[in-house]
């Protein structure tokens, strides 16, 4: 048999830990410009301790085709994937009335 959760008393496999911290995520994400121009998604508000944000930032990363990192409980995607990260988010069970995408002043010219 293998391990049980500390949390929920199932085993490993079954555990529903993931997909309860889930639904109760306050998610923002909003764009950031970098130096020389550059666009970065962040994406905040996650649980480090409920949710691998290793792995969160891995799928996010593949799905959208670009580079990222994981760091202090953030995702931080390069590119503008505002729209298409809060898409595959809710696609992985995050609810979607908790994800917030904040827009930023130095776009006004732009859209």
């Amino acid at each position: 048999m293998g391990e049980i959760c500390p949390k929920c008393g199932l085993p490993k496999e079954l555990c529903v830990c993931e997909t309860i911290a889930k639904k109760d995520q306050q998610i923002t994400i909003k764009i950031e410009k970098r130096k020389f121009g550059k666009l970065i998604t962040v994406i905040e508000g996650i649980e480090a301790k409920d949710i691998d944000v290793k792995d969160l930032a891995k799928k996010l990363k593949s799905k959208l085709a670009c580079g990222g990192t994981a760091k202090d409980g953030k995702v931080e995607l390069q590119g503008d994937h505002a729209r298409k990260a809060k898409e595959i988010l809710i696609s992985l069970g995050f609810s979607p009335d908790t994800i917030t995408v904040k827009s930023n002043t130095f776009f006004r010219g732009r859209r």
